[in-house]
C-alpha cells in the first residue's frame, strides 16, 4: 500500500491549489478525481465553459446590436451554435491539460476513481472499471465541491428540464428559457441565451434578483437585463414542472397566492448547489456533517477528527472557486506549523454578465441591521469618459465607508469589468484603507476604474469631481 502525507479528494480549485501548495511545501502528496479530467465543475461544468459562451454570446449581440454605432458594417451575422460549443469545449480541455501539467510539475501522484474513506488513514479508490486501489495518507483534505440542487418534485430529465451542465451543451437556442431562480448561474446562462435570440423568463422566489447581493445591484441588474428582453418574476413559488414532447410547463404561485403557468421549450433549474459528500465514507473515518449536510470545520478547517480537512463547497460559506483556493493554501501551510489568514468578508462575489456585477464587504443592508453609522458614495458609468467610448453606460461603483473612521467597509459596483476593478477595492480592504486614501491615488484616464476613485471622493464630503 503506497504511502502519503497528505492525500486531497477532489480536484477541482480547492482541490488542486491545496495539492500544489502541498507538494510546494514538501509533502508527498497525492490526489484523487472520480472523472476523468482534473479542475472539477469550474474547469468543466462551470466558470471556465459558461465564460467562454459568454464572452462568444458578447460577440455576436455586439455585431448585431452596436457594430453599425462604431461604424462597422456587417451583414448576414448568423449564430453557429455547433462551433460556438466546440470553442468553448476547446477552452476547457486547455485548461484542464494545464492542472495535468501542474501535477506532474510539483510531483504529485493523480488517482482516477472514487475515493472513499476505508478508516481515518486509509483511503480506497474505486475507477470506473471496478478495479479497487488502497493507499495510505497521514492527512487528508475533502475538496469534492458541490452539485446542481433542485426543489422537491422536479425531476431534471437533463433533456428539457435541465441544470447548469446540461446548458452548457444545448444544440440549438430555445425559443424560450425558462429560469427557475434569480441567482448568479441563472442569469448569467440566460445572459448568453438572450443574446442569442432566445426568449428569457426568469421565476424568482424572493422579491429581487441576486438577492444575496446589495440591494441596488440586483435592481440596476434586472433594469439592464430588461433591455435584452428578460422577463422577470418576482416573489413567484414554484410548485412543479411537466415537461410533454417539447413543451415545458412552470407551475408557480405568484405573490397574491394565484396560480400561474409559464410555457417555454427549456427550463433551466438554477436554485442553488448542495455539498457534494455522498459515498465519501465519511461514517467510517468518523467525520461530522451539519443539518445542511456540509462537512463540519474548526476555525483551521479540520474535522472532528485530527488530520481531516474540509475545503471549499462542502464546507460552510460562500460556494466560489477562489474561496475553496484560499482554503487549501489556508489547509496546507496550517498543516506545516505556519499561521495563515483569511478574511471571509473580503472574498469577493461576481456576477459575469453585461454589465459585471462585483461586490465586497458589507452590503449597505447589513450596515443597517447592525445599526453602523456609514457614509455612501455613488459614481455612475453614464459620467465616464472611458464608458462612454465603449458604450458601457450602465451601472454604478457604490462605495459604503464608516461615517467616523472613513475605513471602506463595502464596495459594490455594476458596469463594465467589474469583475477585474473590485480587486482595487479588496486590496484597499485589505489594509484597512479610507475612502479618503482611495481618492487620493492617481487613478490612470480615462479608466473605468476612475469609478472607483470618483464614489470615494463622493463618500468623502461628497467631492465627486465629474459628475
Amino acid at each position: 500500500m503506497e504511502k502519503f502525507d497528505v492525500t486531497v479528494i477532489g480536484s477541482g480549485p480547492g482541490g488542486y491549489v491545496a495539492a500544489i501548495r502541498c507538494a510546494q511545501l514538501g509533502m508527498k502528496t497525492a490526489i484523487i478525481e472520480r472523472y476523468n479530467t482534473l479542475g472539477g465543475t469550474c474547469l468543466n461544468v462551470g466558470c471556465i465553459p459558461s465564460k467562454a459562451l459568454l464572452d462568444s454570446s458578447e460577440h455576436y449581440h455586439n455585431a448585431t446590436h452596436t457594430f453599425t454605432e462604431h461604424g462597422i458594417d456587417v451583414k448576414d451575422v448568423k449564430v453557429n451554435l455547433k462551433q460556438m460549443i466546440k470553442r468553448k469545449g476547446d477552452v476547457v480541455k486547455q485548461t484542464c491539460d494545464g492542472i495535468n501539467f501542474l501535477m506532474k510539475k510539483n510531483k504529485i501522484t493523480v488517482f482516477t476513481g472514487h475515493g472513499s474513506f476505508v478508516n481515518i488513514n486509509t483511503i480506497e479508490i474505486a475507477g470506473a472499471d471496478g478495479k479497487k486501489t488502497q493507499i495510505e495518507s497521514a492527512k487528508t483534505i475533502i475538496a469534492t465541491g458541490s452539485k446542481p440542487a433542485s426543489l422537491p418534485g422536479i425531476v431534471i430529465d437533463k433533456k428539457r428540464i435541465i441544470t447548469s451542465t446540461e446548458a452548457l451543451e444545448l444544440t440549438e437556442v430555445p425559443k424560450h428559457l425558462i429560469i427557475i431562480g434569480g441567482g448568479v448561474i441563472g442569469l448569467e446562462l440566460g445572459s448568453v441565451y438572450a443574446r442569442l435570440g432566445a426568449k428569457v423568463s426568469v421565476v424568482e422566489f424572493t422579491s429581487g434578483i441576486i438577492s444575496t447581493m446589495d440591494g441596488a445591484l440586483g435592481k440596476e441588474l434586472q433594469r439592464s437585463l430588461k433591455k435584452l428582453g428578460f422577463e422577470f418574476y418576482l416573489s413567484h413559488k414554484v410548485t412543479g414542472v411537466t415537461s410533454k414532447g417539447k413543451e415545458v410547463t412552470v407551475m408557480a404561485d405568484n405573490a397574491k397566492g394565484e396560480k400561474v403557468e409559464f410555457k417555454g421549450d427549456y427550463c433551466l433549474v438554477s436554485v442553488g448547489r448542495k455539498p457534494y459528500t455522498d459515498n465519501l465514507g465519511l461514517d467510517k473515518a468518523g467525520v461530522k456533517l451539519d443539518n445542511k449536510g456540509r462537512i463540519e470545520t474548526d476555525n483551521h478547517l479540520q474535522t472532528n477528527v485530527a488530520g481531516i480537512y474540509a475545503i471549499g463547497d462542502v464546507v460552510k460559506g460562500a460556494m466560489l472557486a477562489h474561496k475553496a483556493e484560499e482554503e487549501g493554501i489556508f489547509v496546507a501551510e496550517t498543516m506545516m506549523g505556519q499561521k495563515p489568514h483569511i478574511n471571509y468578508n473580503l472574498i469577493p462575489g461576481v456576477v459575469y454578465t453585461w454589465p459585471e456585477v462585483a461586490a465586497v464587504g458589507f452590503t449597505e443592508e447589513q450596515l443597517k441591521e447592525q445599526g453602523k453609522k456609514y457614509k455612501v458614495g455613488n459614481f455612475p458609468f453614464k459620467a465616464s469618459g472611458r464608458a462612454r467610448a465603449s458604450m458601457d453606460t450602465d451601472g454604478f461603483v457604490k462605495v459604503l465607508a464608516d461615517e467616523e473612521t472613513d475605513e471602506i467597509l463595502g464596495v459594490h459596483m455594476i458596469g463594465p469589468r467589474a469583475a477585474d476593478m473590485i480587486a482595487e477595492a479588496v486590496v484597499a480592504m485589505e489594509y484597512r484603507a479610507s475612502a479618503e486614501d482611495i481618492s487620493r491615488m492617481s487613478h490612470a484616464h480615462p479608466t473605468f476604474t476612475e469609478a472607483m476613485k470618483e464614489a470615494c471622493l463622493d463618500a468623502t464630503g461628497k467631492r465627486a469631481l465629474h459628475i
